[in-house]
């Protein structure tokens, strides 16, 4: 059985490759008991902080090797175990609440495999490992720890993707009794001498000096309420609001660590140095980085030196290890939950520049947002109205969203999406389409 002195091959590669000054690469285990301080020099711990050190290791050790050979939860009898980690973790950044410790590392070494793995619903569900999920993807990234490890081995994780929001978890006994204390008799806050309130202290003078002739006490004068500005009028929704621009595909691969996905390589028009982009070294172009579901959808070659239209202020996500910095529009038939195909392209019109702004006819006011809030779910909200016409061209259908129905009374039903230097985007065959 693995001891917390000879800890799992992983765990050891993981070691010595982050942290060389501490652990030799020509080591063969580590004692785990003493490597904090070697690992975080500059970090001071306490008595009880080094007390909880020594009571973690050995259970991280233990599930460590009831992982070793079975990763499903349920099978290796590690619901309970996990479920520990999972509330302790849910008050806490780190293992030890903000300090960092070998402890973080090797929870990470542990379970790291074991998320990868899991489902959405357990990691984000009704009755989901959350925290644990967070932990893996704070430690993986973090700075405070920086572990060498390369992007196409880290977690997958996204953070915008959350099933259920976990219960807020009470408090530690400890973090309780320290707020208790802070209060007096009565549940009422202490007083310090000298820190209140002017008023309170002219009044108090004012009660050992005898008080007020006649012994009337003094009116307080009523403060009148402070009259707000009215809030500026939201401007109404539209799907100007989203960044639709021109791309030019310069060259697609296949991702090397998801059969699904292709990864591309667009010319948006960004002006060099732009956030979420880099230099073509081939082309000397400013560009962008794109995963797309499409392999086994589209052939790769018809993936080459085409225009597209683009999405371009959608939060970026890491998928399988590649960041993607926007989202390629393509058309596939409506109520194809399976997305087994057929998908086609958008394509902007004959002559169009990479870059050139893309705008539904009648909703072009405004500019778009930098990038879209995920959490006020604006693509989302817009989506439904993508769509193809009989002709096969792009539009949207105002009446698919009923957020935008105030302002739809004065807008086309179908505005079509045109580039800014003139002409429609249409697609090749799919006519009453889902366009996203």
């Amino acid at each position: 059985m693995a001891t917390a002195s000879a800890p799992t091959s992983s765990l050891l590669s993981l070691l010595y490759r982050s942290y060389p000054k501490a652990v030799p690469s020509q080591a063969t285990e580590v004692d785990l008991h003493t490597l904090t301080p070697l690992i975080f020099p500059t970090v001071l711990f306490t008595d009880a902080e080094r007390g909880e050190i020594e009571s973690w290791l050995p259970t991280i050790s233990k599930l460590t090797e009831s992982l070793k050979d079975n990763a499903d939860v349920e099978a290796a009898g590690l619901g309970e175990q996990l479920k520990t980690l999972n509330t302790h973790l849910a008050t806490r950044t780190t293992m030890l609440g903000a300090k960092p410790s070998v402890l973080d590392v090797a929870v990470y070494a542990t379970v790291a495999p074991v998320v990868e793995k899991w489902t959405p619903e357990q990691r984000t569900g009704e009755n989901g490992y959350h925290h644990i999920v967070r932990h893996v993807d704070f430690v993986q990234n973090a700075d405070l720890f920086a572990l060498e490890i390369p992007a196409e081995e880290k977690v997958a994780v996204d953070l915008d993707s959350v099933l259920a929001v976990p219960k807020p978890v009470a408090p530690p006994k400890e973090e309780k009794k320290a707020k208790k204390e802070k209060k007096g008799p009565a549940g009422e806050a202490t007083v310090v001498v000298g820190k209140g309130k002017p008023a309170e202290g002219k009044e108090a003078a004012a009660a050992a000096a005898g008080g007020e002739a006649g012994g009337k006490k003094k009116e307080k004068k009523e403060k009148q309420p402070r009259q707000k500005p009215a809030p500026a009028p939201a401007a109404p929704l539209s799907p100007s609001i989203i960044d639709l621009r021109v791309g030019h595909i310069l060259r697609a691969v296949n991702h090397p660590n998801a059969d699904s996905l292709y990864v591309s390589t667009i010319a948006c028009g960004d002006a060099p140095g732009s956030e979420n982009t880099q230099l073509d070294e081939e082309t000397g172009l400013t560009v962008r980085t794109v995963c797309s579901g499409l392999n086994g959808l589209i052939p790769l070659a018809e993936m080459q030196g085409r225009k597209v239209v683009t999405v371009c202020n959608l939060k970026p996500v890491t998928m399988r290890g590649i960041k993607s910095v926007a989202m390629v529009l393509a058309a596939s038939p409506r109520n194809d939950d399976s997305h087994a195909g057929p998908v086609e392209l958008v394509s902007p019109p004959e002559g169009a520049e990479a870059g050139e702004r893309v705008f539904f006819e009648g909703w072009n006011e405004g500019e778009p947002e930098k990038q879209l809030n995920p959490k006020k779910k604006l693509w989302e909200t817009f989506q439904p109205g993508f769509t193809t016409s009989d002709g096969l061209e792009v539009v949207f259908e105002s009446a698919a969203v009923p957020q935008v129905s105030e302002t739809a009374a004065t807008k086309p039903a179908l505005g079509k999406l045109m580039v800014k230097s003139g002409g429609v985007c249409t697609v090749k065959s799919l006519a009453g389409a889902t366009v996203r």
